[in-house]
């Protein structure tokens, strides 16, 4: 028996896959997807296992779900009459990471079987990620520990009640599009000052993963690390002041609330 196996191998699908051929070799994972290229990338990069939905479905010991919520109920289809044979005689889990997709429904649609769902982001690629989980009544100590060790490598791993992953997905998962687009403006901003746009990428680039990194090891807020850096009069209030002037927070807090407004749309339209 496999490992773990992913049905679907989309970006984040991807991502995971080659997180878990980190953690216990590729030769343990079997993935499917129906473009045989990015199963070629994974095999070559990660030594991952090429195969149908149908073998993942028959042989992982965790079935990672890598589809949309727009097509996770046919995905489920085609494989629960091998999920349900398979769960009179054997334990194993079913992973979901589909937008506004709840376990119940899930479970349903399997027959049953133990579920858990996270909301995986793409920095969990370079092992600076954050995968928020929760899981159902059929999943038990050891499968939560096995699950843990898999996707170790992708960085933070973090349990949270299921009323609350779709809320921590609007900021992990949607998260590194906002960052990237901060990022953006911060490197336009210096090439317009007069520096190079190698050196602003570089300097913009380092100068956010340090300020996160002295948030996290620190444990202190970020207000007060900001305070650290305005002094009076000085530069960095005048931007602040500018940024306050155009509503930044304020755009930053609707955008939030609008990525998991449209998360909760998603699931309950895919759910339907």
């Amino acid at each position: 028996m496999y490992k773990a196996g992913f049905i679907g191998c989309g970006n984040i699908g991807s991502v995971l896959a080659a997180v878990a051929a980190k953690s216990v070799g590729g030769s343990n994972i079997i993935t499917a997807d129906h473009n045989e290229e990015k199963l070629t990338r994974l095999h070559r990069d990660h030594g991952t296992v090429p195969a149908t939905a149908q073998e993942v479905a028959e042989s992982s010991r965790f079935i990672f779900l890598g589809v949309k919520p727009q097509v996770m109920k046919k995905a489920m289809e085609e494989i629960r009459e091998t999920v349900m044979e398979r769960a009179a005689n054997e334990h194993f889990v079913v992973v979901t990471m589909a937008a506004g997709f709840r376990m119940k429904r899930v479970s349903e649609l399997l027959g049953g079987c133990p579920v858990i769902r996270i909301m995986p982001n793409t920095p969990s690629a370079v092992g600076s990620g954050v995968i928020p989980y929760c899981l159902n009544d059929g999943v038990t100590d050891e499968d939560e520990s096995l699950f843990y060790k898999l996707m170790r490598p992708a960085g933070m791993i973090e349990r949270v009640d299921e009323s609350k992953i779709d809320m921590a997905c609007a900021v992990t998962g949607c998260g590194p599009a906002f960052v990237c687009m901060f990022l953006e403006a911060m490197i336009d901003g210096a090439v317009r000052c007069g520096l190079p746009r190698a050196q602003a990428k570089l300097f913009a680039l380092q100068t956010i993963e340090g300020t996160a990194k002295l948030a996290l090891e620190m444990e202190r807020d970020p207000a007060e690390l900001r305070a650290d850096v305005c002094s009076p009069a000085g530069s960095s209030i005048e931007g602040i002041a500018v940024l306050e002037q155009r509503a930044m927070r304020s755009a930053v807090i609707d955008a939030i609330q609008a990525a998991y407004i449209r998360t909760v749309e998603l699931g309950k339209t895919a759910e339907g």
